[in-house]
């Protein structure tokens, strides 16, 4: 016959009997336990007779471990508690003669706030059946994704089905010209199959060119791959317009669509890397092709219901207005899509605005501030101060063919992995830097540090060399402040998304005399 025995512990009572080990503990209430035994001998085997020896806690993917040692009046049992998010849990106990027992265990899990489980479902979604949260959600969500994947993906989700919306208003477009052609079916099949393989040429291209690029700023390239995408499909609607030339602007058209999927596809994987903190990149991948299709099923049908809508068949302008409508509507949805990620990588924006911050007021902004401020449209190299990587040194401005000049910034940056020069001639400044051998990613950071502390503090009736001087004596002091700044409020100082270029390295340890 089973019993219910009930456990209530008072946060007195129950730090007095036992010792805490490796574990830090605040309770603000008695945490009361159901216990249903399986039987009369396992309600006695846990009796109030029972003293703790120790408690030890251990956090799972789905699952809180709690092993506990009760030592009786006869002898020791060993207790593995197996905590479930369901909000139930089942106890291991040894009992007398080796025998091992099971206890299932019903929690209130209100009152247990010392034992936070960081996979506990999200209660925002807890109107969500558990079978949906189970289908569309990798496991152990929240916890085991970063904080912006929900909110990404309800904002990609409109995307995609404005998307395909878009795709079958095009579609319908191009077959339009396929059906009105004079020519056989075979010539029109041809054609339809040489602006595919016209358009692959893009991917292979991008692929093989561009690959070194979305590491650094996947945002922008997500967005730029979407603008592109939207070029090629103008392309395919003329196609109703000058029949004829349906394969030159058919190709054309999906040439400038592959290479916006070129740009699309490695950017996206980046994103997608950054969701899963838990190694599960194959899991949320999976699950983003769940919300994908989904959308295009509905996109589909959005787009089929257009279609079917009286006039619109007929009139191309009515259509094309229709597609240019759902396009914007899916630029601007991309847009703040995109706005929402939270990276914790230092790329070449998000560097700019935590060191302005550093050098106008010695803080740092955190990660959501910092990325909620990064223009994902603007191109670094045109964004205030103006720097210049990677150039020769015989370019610079000011240093010409003096081997004065030279010898003096050799001497001047010798303790750092790079050379920077100020082009005073222009009304704005302009900041050209070269890179040493063996410069790293800290190289680059140290640069732009010092870069924007010249572009607040130049004088420019100054010694161009006594300003270099100050700023490096400037960085020397700061920017150790700096990196502990950004480490404080969780950026990712490991790990900076800023490359040196490769392309010209400055040896200045070869000594010809």
């Amino acid at each position: 016959m089973s019993r219910t025995l009930q456990l209530s512990f008072s946060s007195s009572s129950f730090n007095s009997s036992m010792k805490v080990k490796n574990m830090k503990m605040k309770r603000a209430r008695p945490q009361c336990l159901v216990t249903l035994c399986s039987s009369e001998n396992d309600a006695h085997n846990v009796g109030s007779d029972a003293s703790f020896s120790f408690f030890r806690a251990f956090l799972c993917p789905k699952k809180l471990i709690l092993l506990c040692c009760f030592r009786g009046p006869s002898s020791s049992r060993v207790i593995l508690v197996e905590r479930y998010s369901n909000g139930t849990a089942k106890r291991y106990v040894l009992g007398d003669g080796s025998q091992l027992q099971t206890f299932l265990v019903k929690e209130d899990r209100s009152t247990q706030n010392s034992f936070k489980d960081l996979h506990s479902p999200d209660k925002s979604l807890s109107w969500l059946p558990g079978m949906v949260k189970d289908f569309i959600l990798p496991a152990g969500f929240p916890g085991s994704v970063s904080n912006d994947y929900l909110q990404y993906m309800l904002l990609q989700f409109p995307t995609n089905v404005t998307g395909w919306i878009c795709h079958t208003l095009v579609t319908s477009s191009l077959l339009k010209v396929c059906q009105s052609c004079p020519t056989a079916a075979t010539a029109a099949a041809i054609r339809w199959v040489s602006k595919d393989g016209i358009g692959a040429v893009g991917r292979l291209f991008i692929g093989g060119r561009f690959g070194n690029l979305f590491d650094d700023d996947p945002k922008q390239w997500r967005m730029y791959a979407d603008f592109i995408g939207s070029a090629g499909s103008v392309f395919d609607l003329t196609t109703q317009l000058y029949p004829a030339y349906f394969l030159p602007l058919a190709s054309l058209g999906n040439l400038t669509k592959a290479v916006a999927r070129g740009l699309k596809d490695p950017s996206f994987r980046v994103i997608q890397n950054h969701f899963a903190i838990s190694g599960n990149l194959g899991e949320v991948a999976a699950k983003e092709e769940v919300w994908e299709v989904v959308a295009q099923l509905v996109g589909l049908a959005l787009g089929i219901l257009i279609l079917d809508t009286p006039g619109l068949v007929k009139s191309y302008g009515v259509l094309s207005l229709t597609w240019l409508s759902m396009r914007c509507l899916h630029l601007w949805l991309r847009y703040e899509s995109l706005s929402v990620l939270q990276f914790n990588t230092i790329n070449l924006k998000r560097a700019r605005i935590l060191v302005k911050s550093h050098v106008l007021h010695s803080t740092v902004p955190g990660c959501v501030d910092c990325n909620r401020e990064e223009n994902i449209l603007a191109w670094s190299q045109f964004m205030k101060p103006k720097i210049i990587f990677g150039l020769p040194l015989e370019k610079m401005d000011g240093v010409e063919r003096s081997h004065f000049m030279v010898g003096a910034l050799l001497k001047l940056y010798a303790n750092e992995e790079y050379i920077l020069m100020v082009n005073q001639q222009l009304e704005d400044l302009n900041f050209y830097i070269s890179f040493k051998v063996g410069a790293t990613s800290v190289s680059v950071l140290r640069s732009v540090w010092q870069t924007f502390w010249l572009s607040e503090n130049w004088d420019s009736t100054g010694d161009v060399c006594d300003q270099l001087a100050n700023s490096l004596k400037e960085l020397e002091e700061r920017f150790e402040d700096f990196i502990q700044k950004l480490k404080d409020v969780e950026w990712d100082t490991q790990q900076l998304n800023l490359k040196v270029p490769k392309d010209i390295l400055i040896d200045d340890n070869i000594n010809l005399l």
